[in-house]
């Protein structure tokens, strides 16, 4: 697992350096193809919309049917013909008038076929090959697992965020919250890449531990999880400020027909957000452990430390408000936004600027 006398196989660090960078565009296009997919979908949608609208309006206005029909033979079909009239004469591309667009419960529907998300989502698989490589040529480099530094971490932290959001898209339509994970893909890859470059080097000395494995891989899970979770819970806001402006009468974005409604989103978000704090508090726990191996204090009240146990508070209190005391819509939403802070908080500003025990960004200085 670790060789700290292995020499450092500089030839696959540098082709790691290469695909690393190349992953991060492949991202970058793809974040391009889902933006591109949520905008032109709005587009589609509002022309629908604008057709069923006056379609409508020329069935309210013409002639009484229901006498007319009475008058040949007694037959209304005033309801059927209603939902005739109100398809649009020519369907839109990838988008179907009549069809649900998205699923309470997130599973594919027959409508919103959406070419450009399956080209993103062909994209990003692309990516997370490259991205892949990379990671597992850098741990092979080195001689150990690829994530002693605040540089691996990033990278494979966004390697895991993409990992999990891939497996989800093979059960779930998740196409709609696209534009956020890669979005946050590219910048962990910019910031990785261009803030916190490192070279490949072996681990210090604290770090040459089993735990590093289990204790940091587990983080990295839970952490995506709460990405995950985190950009659900900015549609979330949206789509639930959407629903009430459509109460009111008025009209909001028109790419949240393509994001389910408020209360599935808290619902998945809940679901998600339990799991990966089951797993944070494992991560809570074999620091511990790992920190009384390290140093033979179980708990040294770190900054680093202080920050893990900080969002174990933070998630604590957003699950237990939403199960005992009916913390629903905006407030479990700004909770499950706020842990996310406290995590990437904790990544980079504690990793930089703080220093304590757990100074290993392997920065410079």
């Amino acid at each position: 697992m670790f060789n700290p006398t292995a020499p450092v196989n500089e030839q696959l660090a540098l082709y790691s350096d290469l695909f690393m960078l190349i992953a991060a565009l492949v991202y970058a296009a793809a974040f391009i193809l889902f933006t591109i997919d949520m905008a032109t979908a709005s587009a589609t949608i509002r022309r629908l919309e604008a057709d069923l609208a006056a379609q409508r309006g020329q069935v309210r206005t013409a002639p009484d049917r229901e006498t007319v029909g009475a008058a040949v033979g007694g037959s209304t079909a005033v309801g059927a013909s209603d939902s005739d009239t109100a398809r649009p004469s020519a369907a839109e591309p990838g988008i179907d008038a009549d069809a649900d667009l998205v699923d309470e419960d997130m599973d594919y529907t027959g409508g919103g076929r959406r070419p450009v998300a399956n080209v993103a989502v062909a994209v990003l698989a692309v990516g997370w090959a490259l991205h892949a490589f990379a990671v597992v040529a850098r741990g092979l480099a080195a001689s150990r697992v690829p994530w002693g530094n605040l540089y691996e971490f990033m990278t494979t932290g966004a390697l895991v965020i993409t990992t999990v959001y891939l497996l989800f898209l093979f059960r779930k339509d998740l196409r709609f919250v696209g534009t956020f994970v890669t979005g946050l893909t590219v910048a962990m890859m910019c910031a990785a890449t261009m803030g916190f470059p490192t070279p490949v080097g072996h681990l210090q000395p604290p770090l040459q531990s089993p735990w590093l494995v289990i204790h940091v891989s587990i983080a990295v899970l839970a952490s995506s999880l709460f990405a995950l979770t985190a950009a659900m819970s900015v549609l979330q806001l949206l789509q639930d400020r959407a629903e009430k402006r459509a109460a009111a009468g008025e009209r909001s974005w028109a790419f949240l027909r393509l994001v389910p409604a408020a209360q599935g989103l808290e619902n998945w978000s809940y679901r998600l957000n339990a799991i990966a704090f089951v797993m944070w508090t494992f991560t809570v726990i074999a620091g511990a452990i790992w920190a009384e191996a390290a140093w033979g204090r179980y708990w040294n009240w770190d900054t680093k430390e202080v920050w893990s146990f900080v969002i174990w508070v933070v998630y604590a209190a957003y699950l237990h408000a939403r199960a005992t005391r009916g913390w629903t819509g905006a407030r479990a939403a700004w909770l499950s936004i706020v842990g996310f802070l406290c995590i990437v908080f904790n990544y980079t500003i504690v990793n930089t600027y703080f220093p304590g025990l757990h100074s290993y960004a392997g920065l410079p200085g």
